[in-house]
């Protein structure tokens, strides 16, 4: 019998996700972001299953893009990070790819370059993240230069904001005003909104919008609110007891002896580990449930197993059940309980977890 450990995803929640993105834009085009191999859920199969109702899909390099067109997609793909050396630009071209500008040696090698069909560019201002992107002087001289090389077929102005999850912030409401003092005069098309722009701040959601780790059913937000509430859980990572212990008061469980129990407790062992993804720091009362009953983490993670609680679960047995992370235990919570955030669970997750889409 194979290990319990499995990934399982449900792909009709993910067009869900998609949708609500695009209803709560207006109807804005989408860019469907499936980097990191669809933030671990499985890039070509998210694609495809996506392909009737994306406008576009979001990928961090060409690497990633070159395999889902190898996949058959056919719909446009933006390299969010543009392309990395003047090569890349002749598969662009082959390819349609959209690409990034984000600094002046890009606009340099489009000019150099000996491309005959146009290219879409997407030119990054940097509004305030101050990772990427021309400020307001070298913006308005890369659109310049763009605009006047026949290698580029069109423009999009984007930006991205470094607070958008904060919704007490103003800086969102900053980097906002930065861009349109920068954009406004040109009467580009424009993208902005990531996740939390996209579900929070309205006034950010222009022509496009991409919708990132939102898609996976999860909210980047520091609050509840109505909008991310109407969000599908996708993945549910989950295993099964292997073992069943009976320990008395006083015991360590696990390695470094980091939990030690104070009264006669009920273990069980799951077949889940950091090997998988799971996060190895995950800390004495992480949230799992074992046959739909809400219990705890309690001891170290190690590579291969983990321990819960089945102090209150008398009957739970070998083979039973266990939610990692999915519609009832919220990956949000397991992430804080880590230290981490939910984006690093889900690209964590590694290929010896079968994905299983539904």
């Amino acid at each position: 019998m194979a290990r319990a450990a499995k990934a399982v995803i449900d792909l009709a929640a993910l067009k869900h996700n998609y949708l609500l993105a695009k209803s709560l834009s207006s109807g804005n085009k989408a860019v469907a972001i499936i980097k990191a191999n669809a933030y671990g859920h499985g890039a070509v199969v998210v694609a495809r299953y996506l392909a009737d109702v994306a406008d576009a899909f979001g990928v961090a390099c060409i690497e990633e893009a070159l395999e889902l067109r190898a996949a058959g997609i056919e719909q446009p793909i933006a390299l969010l990070e543009g392309f990395f050396t003047a090569d890349e630009l002749e598969l662009i071209e082959q390819h349609r790819f959209i690409t990034a500008v984000h600094s002046q040696w890009q606009i340099d090698a489009i000019a150099a370059s000996s491309i005959k069909t146009p290219i879409q560019v997407w030119v990054k201002f940097d509004s305030g993240m101050h990772r990427l992107g021309f400020n307001a002087e070298g913006f308005a001289s890369a659109i310049a230069q763009l605009q006047s090389l026949p290698q580029v077929a069109s423009l999009v102005a984007m930006t991205h904001f470094a607070c958008a999850d904060e919704l007490e912030s103003d800086y969102t409401e900053t980097q906002i005003a930065n861009f349109h003092a920068a954009c406004d005069q040109f009467g580009l098309p424009v993208c902005m909104a990531n996740s939390a722009a996209t579900l929070h701040w309205p006034q950010t959601h222009g022509d496009w919008v991409r919708p990132g780790i939102m898609l996976y059913g999860a909210s980047p937000l520091d609050q509840k609110t109505d909008a991310a509430d109407q969000l599908k859980t996708v993945m549910t990572l989950s295993s099964a007891l292997i073992a069943v212990r009976e320990l008395p008061a006083g015991e360590p469980i696990g390695y470094g002896r980091r939990f030690v129990t104070t009264e006669p407790t009920r273990v069980g062992v799951v077949a889940m580990g950091y090997a998988d993804g799971y996060p190895r720091h995950a800390k004495d009362g992480t949230p799992v449930a074992v046959n739909g009953q809400m219990t705890r983490v309690i001891g170290k993670v190690s590579m291969d197993m983990m321990t819960v609680d089945l102090t209150n679960q008398p009957d739970a047995k070998v083979g039973d059940p266990v939610e990692l992370w999915g519609a009832q235990v919220d990956i949000n919570e397991v992430a804080a309980c880590a230290d981490t955030i939910s984006y690093s669970l889900y690209t964590g997750i590694t290929n010896r977890v079968p994905r299983i889409y539904s």
